[in-house]
């Protein structure tokens, strides 16, 4: 179950380092134009926001890494960083797009489920 756990956490952090891509260095792109559904003047006038927003999508995805190769606390790291991901899933769900709680916070549930099975079955 520990690896489960892991590779799910490990999907998670690759989404959040694609978000990061899409965000930062794609956004005013034909790609970024079709994948965020935005016309190219609001995009040029956004891209400050959606690099920013791009950022904290690293910093979520450097927590997870971190929880990955961390040998002390590596379960409350994995926790944190997961409960983060789920929260702003569920906020960009109910402000920006429903999809979103599809796309981030359901991976991320999914893979804090995980965290917490594999827990329980190592202190058994």
């Amino acid at each position: 179950m520990a690896m489960l756990a892991n590779i799910l956490v490990a999907l998670v952090a690759a989404l959040h380092v694609g978000f990061l891509v899409l965000e930062m260095f794609l956004w005013t792109t034909p790609f970024g134009l079709r994948t965020f559904n935005l016309t190219p003047e609001f995009a040029a006038a956004s891209a400050p926001l959606a690099a920013n927003q791009g950022l904290y999508n690293g910093f979520l995805a450097g927590g997870l890494v971190w929880g990955l190769f961390a040998r002390e606390a590596a379960f409350s790291i994995k926790v944190f960083f997961l409960a983060c991901v789920i929260v702003a899933g569920v906020f960009g769900a109910a402000t920006a797009k429903a999809t979103i709680l599809f796309v981030q916070a359901l991976p991320a549930a999914l893979a804090l489920a995980a965290v917490v099975a594999a827990r329980r079955g190592a202190e058994r």
